[in-house]
């Protein structure tokens, strides 16, 4: 095959690529051209001038604005006012122009606007606009996302395009109902742009679009004048955040005025369905005096049913702002109701929708304005099919209607029941939770009130019966508790009634009601038993503690006056706590051995009560004897740690010190089991022994334990005590440990004893626990 038989691919693509060119550029001339002949006849039809001397105006402003004539066209389209019926001549409307007009001087910028003018002329549609907008001010301005709001006759806002936007958000944003906090709102409001530059002082101040509302960190909200007001605005979205500069606020805003020409043109506001089925049903609901209105489902790209718009409205339908009858044509469901995606009335529109049934909703509360107050008014709702659409019926319930159901919401959760009796007749009427609490059958009808006592338990019936007898014979009120035997064992029931009387003051009527008071008797009936229980083991508790105490004090005699031990002179004192039931387990013993030196031990044995005293009486006698019989210190612990093992109680412990002095070289030899350190005040300062090695009795059956040794001088004194001296709940023991040796060390000057004042001031009023303190001190005068 010759090459003159194949096509040459190259030459035919570039024929069709001119010839495309070719037709864009004509396509481009006539939307151009039509443009032009529609703002010469604006200008024509304002000047009254003819078509060259429209052109040579619309030159003349171009020239003196820097703008392209195109753009000056566009300017000229969307600055139309409605005729006012007066005349305007060439100055006023040259004057009407140029006042709007902020003068560019930046070429870039009016380069920018030419192109965006020349774009424009190939627009269609709002949606077409804002995708036009973005690409021409991506690159100029930097912007992300281009919105476009028309301003609905209901205060709201419907988004008539978007760019940049993806589909939810746009969803979610495309109604806006006319709420305070909206930028574009505000922005038509004040025909004036609104600059958000500060997300974080903007939102609160507005309530910002995106998800999450810091997605655009700069705004520009713009109305656009399209009539005598700004009717729509364009928000610009970028992402950066920060001030917008002089030159992009004057490009923007001159964009804006760009953008009158062609919104102008186009239907922005959805108009009310048209045909005989929306103009038959108005005509009816134009004569009923009904709240009612006839809804066209509005669906989105998927077909599912986003919105429901108002197409037929009665007279007597208003909205949550107070919008009535027909200035609700033509709005969406949701922006008159923006609450009802929540209740079950939403879910009934479209179950009634999908089929053949109609909804009927229970009573629900709903927040209107009523002669400009908002008022919560009770309704019911109806919806039924109606062809494609659906008729949304309301039924406003009258007081009395709320008054009886509040009167049923009372006996229902008050579990009683109302009910009245004519004592002449005899006949009867009750509330049906009077039937229910009874358990009788309604069929057979209300019990007279003297057959009324034979429904209680037969020990319960003589005392009703007295009472109601009184009730009818003197007209003496009545309140009276009895029990009946239910389907589900016996309940307790109350009935409270008083007689109505006539001129002569005899009873004739009774009225009253019925209550189940079996959960209250109940809890009545155990609360008595738990109070009995608790009597019964507080008694216990104080035999056992009278019986620990007396015990106590025969194995644990306090001296009365301070006890001379080895030339020693040492004050005890025992202190009990002075909260609870239990006696504890503080002991002390200070004798004197055969051999002439002192013995002093003080120990807390852990727990309470009986328990704890036979642990104590069993290791205080057992360390003495120890002691007595030659044992050391540390030997003597031992044995004590064994014995307490193998005690009636293996889980018991106790802390214990074990002190020998000795008089000849002022000597003190001692060993601790997990006991506080003792405390040595000397000269004025106080300090703690250094505690020598050993853990706590009964804790396992090998310890280790150590002794240590301390020289005594005179004026010396050493506090031995139980852990009830220091320890306070919620505070360490270091802190205890502190405030002892604080206050042992304050000199005395007279006044109370110096143990006695020692514990005035650190031990708790209501001290919690048992005190057990040996108070030695070393006469000032012994010899060296």
């Amino acid at each position: 095959m010759g090459s003159g038989d194949v096509p040459d691919m190259a030459a035919l693509t570039r024929v069709v690529a001119r010839q495309r060119a070719e037709m864009d550029r004509l396509q481009d001339l006539a939307a151009t051209s039509a443009v032009l002949e529609r703002a010469k006849g604006a200008v024509m039809a304002q000047l009254g001038c003819s078509p060259d001397a429209a052109q040579e105006e619309l030159q003349q402003r171009a020239k003196t604005a820097l703008r392209t004539l195109l753009e000056e066209c566009w300017i000229t389209l969307g600055s139309l006012a409605p005729p006012t019926g007066g005349a305007s001549g060439p100055s006023a409307a040259g004057a009407a122009v140029r006042d709007t007009t902020l003068p560019l001087t930046d070429e870039t910028g009016s380069a920018a606007l030419g192109r965006l003018a020349q774009a424009l002329v190939r627009v269609g549609t709002p949606q077409d606009l804002a995708r036009c907008l973005l690409d021409r001010l991506a690159p100029d301005v930097g912007a992300d996302a281009v919105m476009i709001y028309a301003r609905l006759s209901g205060g709201g806002l419907d988004m008539v395009g978007h760019a940049g936007v993806d589909d939810t958000l746009a969803r979610q944003w495309s109604r806006v109902p006319p709420l305070a906090g909206i930028a574009a709102l505000d922005a038509l409001a004040a025909g004036k742009a609104r600059w958000l530059e500060n997300p974080e002082e903007d939102r609160e101040r507005y309530l910002l679009i995106g998800d999450p509302p810091q997605r655009w960190g700069s705004r520009a909200w713009l109305p656009v004048v399209t009539g005598e007001s700004a009717e729509v605005a364009v928000g610009v979205l970028c992402r950066h955040e920060g001030a917008f500069t002089p030159g992009v606020r004057e490009h923007l805003l001159a964009v804006a005025r760009l953008c009158a020409g062609p919104l102008r043109t186009f239907g922005l506001r959805p108009a009310p369905a048209a045909g005989a089925a929306a103009d038959a049903v108005q005509t009816v609901f134009d004569r009923l005096p009904v709240a009612a209105v006839l809804l066209t489902p509005v669906r989105g790209p998927a077909g599912t049913v986003e919105d429901f718009r108002i197409d037929a409205v009665a007279a007597g339908t208003s909205d949550t702002v107070g919008r009535t009858g027909r200035e609700l044509l033509g709005l969406r469901f949701l922006e008159c109701w923006p609450t009802a995606t929540d209740e079950p009335l939403w879910q009934g529109c479209l179950t009634a929708l999908a089929g053949e049934e109609p909804y009927e909703s229970e009573p629900f509360a709903r927040q209107e304005v009523v002669a400009g107050v908002s008022e919560l008014s009770t309704y019911s709702a109806r919806v039924a099919r109606l062809g494609d659409g659906l008729v949304v019926s309301w039924v406003l319930h009258d007081p009395s209607d709320r008054q009886e159901q509040r009167l049923a919401d009372v006996q229902r959760l008050g579990n009683l029941g109302w009910a009245t009796w004519n004592l002449t007749t005899g006949e009867g009427n009750w509330s049906s939770q009077v039937f229910d609490i009874l358990e009788h059958d309604p069929a057979h009808g209300p019990v007279a009130l003297a057959r009324l006592p034979h429904a209680a338990l037969p020990e319960d019936e003589p005392a009703l019966a007295r009472a109601i007898g009184e009730l009818v014979r003197e007209g003496r009120p009545c309140d009276v508790p009895f029990r009946v035997a239910g389907r589900d064992g016996v309940r307790h029931l109350r009935v409270v009634a008083e007689a109505v009387t006539d001129a002569e003051g005899t009873p004739v009527e009774a009225h009253g009601f019925v209550q189940d008071v079996s959960a209250q008797r109940s809890a009545e009936l155990a609360l008595v038993a738990s109070e009995r229980a608790m009597l019964t083991q507080h008694g216990v508790l104080m035999a056992e503690r009278t019986m620990a105490a007396r015990l106590q004090d025969a194995l644990l005699p306090l001296p009365k006056q301070p006890v001379r031990l080895a030339g020693l002179r040492v004050d005890i004192a025992y202190l009990p706590a002075q909260s609870g039931l239990n006696v504890g387990g503080d002991w002390f013993s200070a004798i004197e051995l055969p051999d002439g030196d002192a013995l002093f031990v003080v120990g807390d044995v852990a727990g309470h009560g009986m328990d704890a005293v036979a642990s104590m009486a069993l290791l205080r006698f057992t360390a003495k004897g120890m002691v007595i019989t030659g044992s050391s210190l540390t030997g003597a612990l031992v044995r004590l740690n064994a014995l307490l093992l193998h005690s009636r109680d293996p889980h018991g412990t106790a802390t214990m010190i074990l002190a020998r002095y000795s008089p000849r070289e002022r000597r003190l030899l001692w060993a601790q089991a997990g006991h506080p350190p003792p405390l040595l005040v000397r000269a004025g300062e106080a300090r703690y022994l250094e505690r020598p090695h050993g853990m706590l009795l009964g804790a396992r059956d090998t310890p280790r334990y150590e002794e240590a040794e301390c020289r005594l001088g005179p004026g010396d004194r050493l506090v031995l005590y139980t852990d009830g001296l220091i320890e306070r709940p919620g505070e360490s023991i270091d802190r205890g440990l502190e405030r002892l040796a604080l206050a042992a060390a304050v000199p005395g000057t007279g006044g109370p004893a110096p143990l006695e004042r020692l514990l005035g001031a650190i031990r708790e009023p209501d001290g919690r626990d048992d005190v057990c303190v040996l108070d030695i001190r070393v006469p000032p005068d012994a010899g060296e």
